[in-house]
């Protein structure tokens, strides 16, 4: 009896040393494991933090544009057109629109009315086309077949329009905002553009205090503007009334080009 009272003690001796060792490995476990896991939150590696943004292109429809859609169509791809490298064909499916077999449509917009944004997309033009993105339907930043050239214009690829008249013959009024530098890639291979826009300010009269701005614009990754301030919209919409929102405007009518991965994140104001 004695001796196992004895055997008893030691055992009661030796637990707590036991306990203390295993929570002591537990906590080194731990706190390992939480070195080499990632953030929970944390985006994707090379990807974008999709908190805020709207896609416009991903639901297989045409659902966040007004219609009439016209002669756009859906796709899975685009493509240079192998016997005219001025158009293109494409392949029936989704997450590609293209403004039809002629390459000359309607023009789009958005169902949804924007102000600050933050923009993306995608676009694929072939030789010599020309298109654009307008925000509130009155701010244009082109896109053009600009490959190569070394005297840019606010009418090149990633230029802001210039100010322009329709009438006797369609004419600029000023130089636009011509890109920093020359990031057009060449016709047939998807290129991206990246736009941070400011909508024009009111006060409570309706007057206006602050001018439309483009903080930043990108072109395949390249920076080809910046801070730049618009008096009035671009093109012959500049006489028209500036607004406080309004709706993403894709330009259609002036050559084929496809679109893809649309989405705008709507940013909080100054």
């Amino acid at each position: 009896m004695r001796e196992r009272t004895q055997r008893l003690r030691r055992f009661m001796t030796r637990f707590p040393k036991r306990v203390v060792a295993i929570a002591i490995s537990v906590a080194v476990t731990t706190a390992l494991f939480a070195v080499a896991a990632p953030a929970q939150d944390a985006p994707a590696q090379g990807g974008t933090d999709t908190k805020g943004w709207i896609e416009l292109t991903s639901t297989g429809t045409f659902d966040a544009w007004k219609p009439p859609i016209a002669d756009w169509v859906e796709a899975s791809e685009a493509k240079i057109d192998p016997k005219n490298p001025r158009l293109l064909t494409y392949e029936s499916g989704t997450g590609v629109i293209v403004n039809g077999p002629t390459g000359r449509t309607r023009n789009i917009v958005t169902k949804r009315s924007f102000g600050d944004v933050e923009f993306h997309l995608e676009f694929f033009i072939p030789k010599g086309s020309n298109s654009g993105v307008k925000f509130e339907g009155l701010y244009e930043v082109q896109i053009f077949d600009s490959f190569g050239k070394k005297t840019l214009k606010g009418s090149d690829c990633g230029g802001i329009y210039p100010k322009a008249e329709l009438l006797p013959r369609y004419h600029y009024l000023d130089d636009g905002f011509p890109p920093k530098v020359n990031a057009c890639k060449p016709p047939g291979e998807w290129q991206t553009l990246d736009v941070t826009f400011h909508a024009p300010r009111f006060n409570a009269r309706g007057e206006k205090i602050k001018n439309a701005r483009f903080d930043k614009v990108l072109l395949n990754g390249k920076l080809v503007q910046e801070n730049a301030e618009l008096e009035h919209p671009t093109g012959h919409a500049w006489p028209k009334k500036e607004i406080p929102e309004g709706p993403i405007l894709l330009q259609a009518d002036h050559g084929p080009v496809a679109f893809r991965a649309i989405r705008v994140k709507p940013i909080a104001a100054e």
